[in-house]
């Protein structure tokens, strides 16, 4: 049995939508080939891909599904795509969290995945607007017990405001809450960067509350999947100057890493064998000192 045959499904389907977002379309008989698997196989692969919204079928094979830049998925859509990617990326930028330092979350499902692989990480000021990302130290905490929280558990801030399709809290209520605050490190989500248009979002009201949390950190950590390089949303929210990191992962191409190394302090590829022993980061910060805690956090 060859290793196509051994890939999981989840991997076999991302396999196939890269081919199909690489190529502009392909037809059954050629993935077959490929994968070495059963035509109802792909056919199934490629069903599952059209229910996420990430293809269209058409006669004979699949082509990629062109978005409009409002076009904005839901959090379940967005966290069946590129799981292994985002789970490559969440542990390495987990290292760069620093133990009782302030640090904030923006919403999205690469963020989610980080959020997981924050709770070891001891006394954190976590400030997100995602309320997924808090339900996931909110979970942690109660499963402490009885006793009440757990020794060195993160304290978790919700900004409150407006609930987007991907479960973010935006508008003038998080605005006003994110201004008053002060970060050390900010791990953002995106949905699209690229040289031209920099951060992007199609949620307007999402675009400024980023724009908040990136005026307020030290330094911006972006938490990205190779298949949002390239990739532009109604409103642009930061240029890449405003950037220190970008945490990647394997997928994104070798003429994709020479342009963003042109325009970034640091990029970080997860999961491929340079950067899988420790701490990648080459970026600096945005400003020098010592670490700054959140506004409004005492004792």
């Amino acid at each position: 049995m060859t290793d196509n045959q051994n890939l999981l499904a989840e991997q076999r389907r991302a396999l196939i939508l890269d081919e199909v977002r690489r190529r502009g379309g392909v037809r059954v008989n050629e993935l077959t080939r490929k994968l070495n698997v059963s035509d109802m196989t792909v056919r199934r692969d490629l069903d599952a891909l059209a229910r996420q919204g990430v293809i269209e079928k058409v006669h004979g094979g699949a082509v990629p599904v062109v978005e409009a830049s409002t076009h904005e998925p839901g959090f379940e859509a967005k966290s069946a795509l590129e799981l292994s990617a985002k789970e490559d990326i969440a542990r390495a930028a987990a290292r760069m969290a620093v133990p009782g330092t302030a640090i904030a979350l923006s919403g999205g499902t690469t963020t989610y995945a980080l959020a997981h692989h924050l709770l070891d990480v001891p006394d954190l000021t976590v400030v997100t607007n995602s309320v997924r990302v808090a339900d996931v130290f909110h979970a942690a905490q109660r499963a402490g017990g009885a006793g009440g929280q757990r020794p060195g558990a993160a304290t978790v801030v919700l900004t409150g405001g407006v609930r987007t399709p991907s479960d973010s809290l935006v508008g003038p209520v998080a605005d006003q809450a994110i201004r008053s605050l002060h970060f050390d490190v900010l791990f953002l989500g995106v949905h699209g960067i690229s040289v031209e248009a920099g951060l992007s979002t199609p949620n307007l009201a999402e675009a400024e509350t980023n724009r908040r949390f990136v005026q307020a950190a030290r330094r911006v950590v972006v938490v990205a999947d190779h298949t949002k390089w390239g990739t532009v949303g109604l409103s642009s929210f930061a240029a890449l100057a405003e950037v220190d990191t970008l945490v990647t992962d394997s997928g994104l191409s070798e003429e994709a890493r020479e342009e963003i190394a042109e325009h970034l302090p640091g990029l970080v590829v997860a999961g491929s064998p340079e950067t899988s022993g420790g701490p990648e980061s080459s970026g600096g910060s945005k400003s020098s000192g010592g670490p700054e805690s959140a506004g409004g956090q005492d004792g």
